[in-house]
């Protein structure tokens, strides 16, 4: 479908409620691919479920993990997605095939996986309480040099084109280091107006244009430009171009984003399932969409594409959009809505070759327009689709996977025979050509690369574990209690018993007597 001809005539943000997706298991996170054709969902028993978001169905589900998925990246051309889960797996994942490429394992918590928009074989990984890592799909890695007063609680993401890394810690400090040299290229504190410093939890780019917003402790958001950051240099002051901010209630974000074109940005409340959208240019707030009433937000994404937003809350993955109205008089302008019929009066030569009523002689002839030849062969690339430094589209981006139709009960036809005659040719044939007739083994498990981090903490438990922890302990408590009193009540039985017979011994000694 041509892109051109779904942009609104008006607003570019979506406004209501579009439904929801129910992958079955709870929902933790979620990430588009590139041309937003496709939606991958990180579930908490592992698994990542991939819909279609054309039809809003599920194409493909891979059973990733034995423990929750917290963070998901898809390569530039979608063939590849990256994973991690709270037992400190990473892991690449073929889309097509669902087979798993790499799997690597870190000795702590792993909070953010993120592959180089460039790259495919190029991925950073933020560990907990852990400089950043660059990693490579053959196992080598390398640790991104901080300065030395460097707080641990670092978050980190690549910019758009993938040539630098913007990290930022607890005390304020965003430090751009570049990817191919790991030098430090700039550095800058974000401060609250007076000599405090804020905690920043996380750095966002837009996938147009050279701006990244910082998330902050503050609750406020702050729009930077990248390449005024890094004009500053080193311990530079770059002025943000925005400051976003709830001024009524004073509301922490839990996750925030850009719009697919770059011109809106999108907050997701921590405290209740609410979401703030910012015109990028002005500031100002445009629409604050409410969900359902005491659910939590864990993360939102915006469509790549289009005026489409999905936030997960309550492990349903809900989606956002505009009210289509059909308005056919934006495309034709002499285009007239009726109410009721009306008699139209034909003109006599209104459908003759050479209109005789003609008044006044067009300045072009028609015979012009109908000897011009019209391309209906080649397809131009849409700018949509593309970076600013491309001048063609990938032609090989996974945009769609094939599905096949699931039949419960398949029948069997009455004419087929109950036995194929070709099977048992077939095995002579093997046979004397020396081919094992035994079904295709099984495929090996893929053995987990073990990354060695340096002054890595390994007791540390990564936070979506942290919930479930006290459950799991109460759970134990209890198992444990019941265990006890069972077998305090089976030793208690057994010693009643005990003394039944030793008493019944005795009444029969004296009877005896």
């Amino acid at each position: 479908m041509n892109l051109e001809l779904l942009e609104s005539f008006g607003q570019n943000y979506p406004e209501e409620s579009d439904g929801t997706l129910d992958c079955i298991s709870i929902a933790l996170t979620c990430c588009f691919n590139k041309r937003g054709s496709l939606l991958a969902v990180g579930c908490n028993d592992g698994r990542i479920v991939i819909w279609d978001f054309l039809t809003r169905g599920i194409c493909k589900i891979i059973s990733a993990h034995v423990h929750p998925v917290c963070s998901l990246s898809w390569s530039r051309n979608g063939h590849k997605l990256l994973s991690a889960s709270t037992d400190n797996m990473v892991s690449i994942w073929d889309v097509l095939s669902g087979d798993c490429d790499y799997r690597f394992r870190f000795p702590s918590p792993v909070l953010k996986v993120m592959f180089n928009p460039r790259k495919r074989d190029q991925m950073l990984v933020c560990p907990m309480k852990h400089t950043p890592v660059v990693l490579s799909t053959d196992g080598t890695h390398s640790d991104i040099q901080l300065e030395e007063d460097s707080d641990l609680n670092i978050v980190a993401t690549f910019d758009r084109r993938g040539s630098h890394i913007y990290s930022g810690n607890a005390k304020g400090k965003v430090i751009v280091v570049n990817t191919k040299t790991l030098k430090v290229d700039a550095s800058f504190k974000v401060s609250t107006g007076s000599s405090n410093t804020t905690a920043i939890k996380s750095i966002e780019f837009a996938r147009r244009g050279d701006c990244f917003l910082v998330n902050t402790a503050d609750r406020v958001i702050r729009v930077y430009e990248s390449r005024e950051v890094l004009a500053c240099g080193k311990d530079g002051e770059p002025e943000p171009i925005q400051k976003l901010q709830d001024l009524v209630n004073r509301t922490a974000w839990k996750k925030c984003c850009f719009s697919g074109d770059g011109e809106y940005i999108v907050a997701g409340s921590a405290r209740q399932h609410a979401l703030y959208i910012w015109e990028k240019k002005y500031g100002n707030l445009v629409k604050i969409l409410h969900g359902t009433r005491g659910e939590l937000l864990l993360d939102v994404v915006w469509h790549p594409v289009r005026p489409i937003i999905a936030s997960v809350s309550s492990g349903v993955v809900s989606l956002w959009a505009q009210n289509q109205v059909e308005n056919w008089s934006a495309y034709a302008p002499d285009f007239k809505e009726l109410d009721e019929n009306v008699e139209y009066e034909e003109r006599e030569s209104e459908f003759d070759i050479e209109d005789e009523d003609k008044s006044v002689e067009d300045a072009v002839d028609a015979r012009q327009l109908e000897d011009e030849e019209v391309d209906v062969v080649s397809v131009d690339a849409i700018a949509a689709f593309m970076s600013s430094d491309e001048e063609d589209e990938d032609g090989s981006a996974l945009l769609f996977l094939p599905v096949a139709p699931e039949i419960e009960e398949p029948e069997e036809p009455s004419w087929a025979p109950a036995t194929d005659p070709t099977d048992e040719p077939l095995a002579e044939k093997r046979a004397a050509t020396g081919e094992s007739t035994s079904p295709s083994p099984k495929k090996k498990k893929l053995k987990a690369v073990e990354v060695d981090l340096k002054n890595a903490p390994s007791d540390e438990i990564h936070p979506l574990a942290l919930s479930k922890g006290g459950e799991g302990k109460m759970k134990k408590k209890t198992t444990n209690i019941s265990k006890s009193k069972v077998s305090s009540r089976s030793k208690d039985g057994v010693s009643k018993h005990r003394n039944i017979k030793q008493s019944s011994k005795n009444r029969s000694s004296d009877a005896q007597d």
